[in-house]
């Protein structure tokens, strides 16, 4: 008998039996991106669904629906995120709203357990990486078409579907007549398609390379990068390229992986000349090789004043920060331009754009190390599992990796939709990492 296996109740109802709907829950939700609202309530819903089978089954079971080590682990990557923002709302703006958001923040635990739950076995595993490669590609074909006719099929079915049962559609026309790039399915009035398919695309590249070889590796990832070059987020370009680098080197080798690269800086010399849209972001990339300050900022599309004044509320408020999402009401005091419009146009940053510097600047010293401890915990898991449970989790660690990746900007992770979306990905590294494979209830 193995001294370190979990013990399990066998008198206790078969939980994993009871969860077999969680695969199709996760990607119900990601699917659901579009209409974010939508979206949100599956999520709160999947949370409520995951707490109500848990307490019916008194929480018995629980090591058939995930190991020991994943129960744990998920708990405390979401404790990393969570607790920073409880630290933060005692010094925050308006206090009760704060509080308010750390206590609707709860209902991320229950839905990463679900999370995880969906991964914890082969099938389910199957299910929901295979599932998430297929929504990808998906979400890459209608972006293709969009190229090719100058509309999203599938925001344009949702818009049609909102306006036949509100009566307006889900953008305004301004959002349209102000579209300069790429949008895809998530409508000209939420420019994410690229950062969401860079951080995705993991889950796309290592499905279709495992079924067609290199050749479907290749043909995928020519395609998903032509789709976030057009969609114009420069963050992406990078996010997508480490994905390259660490999903590629294994299959192609690096010779090959080089020759891909050289495909991609051809492309990036024919976009030029053909979009104008993306040929003015490069020309703004290359100002940041400009001797002076000003230049740099132009080039970071304003960033380098909006990390100015990020340093600024660090220096005010080191140990525990202004509070998360309460950047953009402290921005003004901290703002190093008052007197010039800034790059983006009217109005206060909203966020940092970049992770350290909003955990710094929300969360404080207090929160970092949080994160830190976080992320040191994420890479023990990793650095003490065995072959197989890295070859099965890879798709989701390098998902969460290059989404994290500090040295790029990025969204808000302290927002509700790459809140989400970061927590929902180390949910399913750890599920999938420290998934029971021994156990064969769990292949059930």
């Amino acid at each position: 008998m193995n001294p370190n296996a979990l013990p399990v109740d066998d008198t206790a109802p078969a939980a994993g039996h009871g969860w077999r709907w969680a695969p199709a829950w996760v990607l119900t939700f990601v699917a659901l991106w579009p209409a974010s609202g939508v979206a949100e309530g599956v999520m709160v819903l999947g949370a409520l669904a995951a707490i109500a089978r848990l307490l019916l089954v008194r929480f018995r079971g629980g090591m058939r629906l995930l190991s020991g080590p994943a129960w744990a682990l998920t708990s405390a990557l979401f404790l990393a995120y969570w607790v920073p923002q409880l630290v933060s709302a005692f010094d925050a703006t308006d206090p009760s709203h704060a509080f308010y958001k750390v206590g609707t923040g709860l209902r991320y635990l229950p839905f990463l357990w679900l999370v995880a739950a969906a991964v914890a076995n082969e099938k389910g595993r199957r299910t929901t990486f295979g599932g998430l490669a297929v929504i990808v590609t998906v979400w890459t074909v209608d972006a293709l078409l969009q190229v090719a006719f100058g509309t999203s099929p599938l925001f344009w079915g949702l818009d049609q579907l909102k306006q036949l049962i509100s009566g307006h559609g889900m953008c305004t026309a301004e959002d349209t007549l102000a579209l300069d790039r790429l949008s895809g399915f998530l409508g000209p009035c939420n420019l994410k398609l690229g950062v969401v398919l860079a951080s995705l695309s993991p889950f796309a590249l290592f499905a279709l390379g495992k079924r067609f070889g290199m050749l479907g590796w290749v043909l995928a990832s020519a395609a998903i990068g032509l789709v976030i070059l057009l969609a114009g987020a420069r963050a992406a370009w990078l996010t997508y390229g480490l994905v390259l680098v660490f999903s590629g080197w294994r299959l192609l080798g690096w010779k090959k992986l080089l020759a891909v690269f050289a495909f991609g800086a051809l492309s990036l010399i024919v976009l030029n000349l053909v979009s104008p849209q993306f040929r003015e972001r490069i020309q703004r990339t290359t100002q940041a090789l400009a001797a002076d300050e000003s230049g740099v900022d132009v080039a970071l599309s304003g960033r380098a004043q909006i990390w100015r004044a990020a340093t600024c509320m660090i220096g005010q408020h080191p140990i525990n920060g202004v509070g998360t999402r309460n950047f953009r009401e402290e921005y003004p005091a901290c703002d190093p331009s008052p007197g010039t419009q800034p790059a983006w146009g009217a109005g206060p940053a909203h966020h940092a754009h970049q992770i350290v510097l909003e955990i710094l600047a929300e969360t404080g010293v207090i929160g970092l190390l949080l994160w830190l401890a976080g992320a040191a915990l994420a890479w023990r898991a990793w650095r003490y599992a065995t072959p197989e449970a890295r070859e099965r989790a890879r798709p989701a660690m390098l998902a969460l990796g290059v989404t994290v990746f500090p040295f790029n900007t990025h969204l808000a992770f302290y927002s509700t939709f790459w809140g989400g979306l970061a927590l929902m990905l180390a949910a399913l590294y750890s599920g999938s990492l420290l998934a029971r494979e021994h156990d064969r209830n769990q292949r059930d």
